[in-house]
């Protein structure tokens, strides 16, 4: 009889840590998920600044470094958000990619409120049709963002709590970075109104 409430035991023991060990699991795989529907708006993203500045650049012959500038900070981004995809919910990546994005997001507005001064670029259609792809695409990074930010969440409080954190420290399950921007006033995506 005793040997048998030891197997019991021994057998709830496991079947409990195997259950804690899958959550973590599944948890870990969701904030992955989330990341990559950010990375699939940040493609879009990516995808749609070129096309904006070449549209730009016939009417903003004399506005060159902003041009160049947007260029740059697209290309940072590209280059952060490889680095992150790799590595989702890596702390560093995490902070590299958001402040190439809050880079990116600056540099937009700056190309934004220098078209305001030339009317015939407010009214190009292929201008308009770009801005208006683009806000919505910011629109669809800042959801992803927030299904990451809760998938993180969910992941973090599941390996911090007794006894899940014993599984996890047992099994290395390490933190995963909220994807957040750095400068508070990047908190918005930026205003496009043309």
């Amino acid at each position: 009889m005793g040997l048998l409430c030891l197997v019991l035991i021994v057998v709830v023991v496991v079947g409990f840590g195997v259950s804690v060990y899958n959550g973590l699991v599944r948890a870990r795989n969701a904030y992955r998920n989330a990341f990559a529907q950010i990375d699939v708006q940040l493609v879009r993203r990516h995808d749609l600044i070129p096309n904006l500045v070449e549209t730009a650049k016939g009417y903003l012959k004399h506005e060159r470094e902003t041009l160049e500038a947007v260029i740059t900070a697209r290309n940072a981004a590209v280059n952060a958000q490889a680095t992150a995809a790799a590595a989702p919910g890596d702390p560093a990546a995490m902070q590299q990619l958001s402040g190439a994005e809050n880079a990116l997001t600056a540099t937009l507005g700056r190309l934004f409120a220098l078209s305001e001064a030339y009317p015939d670029l407010k009214a190009n259609q292929n201008m308009m049709q770009l801005s208006e792809e683009l806000t919505s695409t910011e629109n669809r990074v800042a959801f992803a963002r927030q299904a990451y930010n809760d998938a993180v969440m969910g992941y973090n409080n599941k390996r911090e709590v007794f006894p899940s954190s014993l599984v996890a420290g047992m099994f290395s399950f390490g933190p995963a970075a909220l994807f957040q921007p750095d400068d508070p006033t990047q908190r918005q995506a930026p205003q496009v109104s043309f």
